[in-house]
Parts: structure tokens; sequence; C-alpha cells
């Protein structure tokens, strides 16, 4: 089952509020009564036609976006680094949070901004302490993410905050799939139609079980946080006014523009 956020078209009877639905088929949407993260999945008589709506990010984090460094062997290696023992985290503001094809705002502060494509992982309830044999019950769906990175800031602050916390660093989408599983599925990022990352999920250093035990003992997660679970090898520069799609195999496409320079 995969859940979108949409804005109804103008005029619509559905009023001008974002809503929630369920994606029935490659063409429709049945609208559901309120927040499904919150309220659970209630479908409504409603039926609208995809193309009619602008989708919007699956889910807005009233709280944090915990990301993880390093997860993959040869991403470490292209940074400099080496493997690390134990998951590196950080934290990107809810801020950064954008949908599918909004557009990645090239801050004026930097030269140079990056794609890093990612599976995220959709939190469904308050949790802390979660063991890794229980990390299923406390997640509603994945989605897709580009942790979007000014490269040249990160590097200069010396950590990671503002290079990745800008407004519009976090694209999500197009939507959670509550059924999907990650396994051996291909990841890929494809800059101006050339595929840049290229990695199957199950090539991370630290898998999900491992991920959510590590974050959920130093920070309680609340429903609707979201985990980013690291990108591969590959990450590089887009191009002011260019394309980014993130894909990953079973779960979808994320398209996103960039702006040009700041």
């Amino acid at each position: 089952m995969r859940i979108l956020r949409f804005t109804p078209p103008n005029g619509s009877k559905l009023g001008t509020d974002p809503l929630f639905g369920i994606l029935e088929d490659e063409a429709t949407i049945r609208v559901l009564s309120g927040d499904p993260l919150y309220s659970g999945i209630h479908p409504r008589e409603e039926v609208i036609d995809l193309d009619s709506v602008r989708i919007l990010a699956p889910v807005i984090p009233r709280s944090k976006v915990v990301c993880v460094g390093k997860n993959y062997v040869d991403h470490a290696k292209e940074m400099g680094g080496e493997v690390p023992k134990e998951p590196v985290i950080f934290i990107k503001p809810n801020t950064s949070v954008i949908g599918p094809n909004d557009v990645i705002q090239w801050p004026k502060q930097s030269e140079r901004v990056d794609h890093e494509a990612e599976l995220a992982v959709v939190i469904s309830r308050i949790c802390k302490d979660v063991p890794p044999s229980r990390y299923q019950d406390v997640i509603f769906g994945y989605t897709i993410a580009n942790d979007v990175t000014a490269r040249d800031i990160q590097k200069s602050d010396g950590q990671w905050t503002r290079g990745k916390g800008f407004d519009t660093f976090c694209p999500l989408g197009p939507w959670i799939d509550i059924d999907f599983k990650p396994g051996n599925q291909r990841l890929t990022a494809e800059v101006a139609g050339e595929i840049k990352q290229d990695a199957k999920l199950d090539e991370m250093v630290f898998d999900i079980p491992t991920i959510i035990n590590f974050i959920t003992s130093a920070m309680t997660l609340l429903p609707g946080d979201v985990i980013l679970t690291g990108t591969p090898a590959g990450v590089g520069p887009m191009k002011a006014g260019g394309e980014v799609k993130v894909k990953i195999e079973g779960l979808g496409e994320l398209v996103n523009k960039v702006s040009a320079r700041g």
C-alpha cells in the first residue's frame, strides 16, 4: 500500500488543505480521513485523479530527520575515511523537507551542492531503546530521500549541520510504501540523464534493525520522524538549473530540479 500526501486541485469539493490518500492504481487516489500516522488508515468515499493533484512530501516530520553517515563501504572510502565501527548519526531540521518536483534551492553561501541518494524510514510511534528484534514494530513505511549537501560548507565548517541543513535540502517522496521490504533492491541517483550512484540496499554497513536500535539508545523517536539510512559511492555535484532523480527498485522515483545559484 502506497500512501501519498497531496493538495487537491483548485475548486475541488475536497477543499484546499493537504490531504492523505492511498494510491489505488497508477491513475487514482483514494482519499483518507486525517493523518494515517496518528489516526490510522481510514479510506473515504472520494476518489480523485492522480494527475489532477500536486504531490507533496509524504510526511513532514514534526520533530526531526535523523541521518546515518558513511553507511556504505565505498562511500566511506570516497570521503577519505574508514568504515565506522558504529553508526555515525546527524540531524537535518524538519524545515529542510520538500516533496517530489519541488525545487532544491541553491544557497548563496555555497559553490557546490551534491546529491546523496538514500532509503528513508518513517517512524510510526514514540519509541526508545528499540531492540533489533522489534524494529518492525516502530516502522510505518519507507520512502525515498535525497540528502542534499553543500559540500564546500560541510568541509569548511568541519561538521555537517549547516551544510546539510539548508531549507529544501531533504527531498522526500513520492509516497510512503507500508509494504516495502528492503533487501537487494537497486538504489540509483541520476543527474542530467547520467547515473552517478548505483548500489544495492543490502550493501549497507549497518542494517535497519541496527540503525534503529543505535539511534533509539540515544534519543526518543516520535511518530513521523524520518531516518535516512546512508548513501552509496558516487556522490557529486548537481548543476544549477539541472535535475536529479533518485530511484529505488520496487519503491519508486523521486525527481527534483535544482535552482540557479543563489
